[in-house]
């Protein structure tokens, strides 16, 4: 089976230089709105035919060095959202054995339609860590044009860096449970693909 996504957001910024103004492909140009803050469109990318990566930041902040990203992740093919969780979990599993940070956790909706996958990770060198972020993977399957099946994933990820790290730790708990409440109240976009 294809790799639906990259390892994590901590990995994905490193493969493509980033554009000065982004190509909208989705639909969905922004800005959203997310905890009460505003992210406008800062990235995108079509790294394959059936493969749609759009990604938002705060403004004055940059795919670089960000605190607080969203990213849309569109599928325009028929995947379930249980095989693609799975398969996330894969991942992670494998991850941990070379991330002492990284942990994770998984919840279904009550009409069983979306799973929502919470993580942390983290990047070190020399032994300390440089990076930590926290992400929350929304998974839900979307209808798109010509009744084509597609799969939507909406994340919001929360990163620190260097000596912020450790009050990142102290308010993760309370962070964790805000923002997982705000992901699950949040109105999903709506996605129309644009090529």
């Amino acid at each position: 089976m294809k790799k639906l996504l990259c390892s994590a957001s901590i990995v994905i910024m490193s493969f493509t230089p980033v554009h000065k103004t982004p190509v909208e492909r989705i639909g969905v140009k922004g800005p959203l709105e997310f905890n009460k803050t505003n992210y406008i469109l800062a990235w995108s990318q079509r790294p394959n035919v059936d493969y749609y990566v759009q990604e938002y930041l705060p403004r004055n902040e940059t795919v670089e060095q960000f605190n607080q990203m969203l990213t849309m992740h569109v599928f325009v093919k028929d995947i379930s959202v249980e095989n693609s969780v799975l398969q996330k979990e894969a991942e992670l599993i494998q991850r941990k054995k070379t991330d002492k940070v990284c942990n994770y956790s998984i919840s279904q909706s009550p009409d069983g339609k979306e799973k929502i996958m919470d993580c942390v990770l983290s990047k070190e060198k020399d032994g300390q860590l440089t990076i930590v972020e926290f992400i929350i993977y929304r998974y839900r399957q979307i209808e798109l044009e010509n009744h084509k099946k597609g799969l939507l994933i909406f994340s919001y990820s929360k990163r620190s860096y260097g000596t912020d790290i450790l009050p990142f730790f102290t308010n993760l708990a309370t962070d964790r449970k805000n923002l997982l409440n705000v992901m699950i109240a949040k109105e999903l976009p709506k996605v129309r693909i644009n090529e």
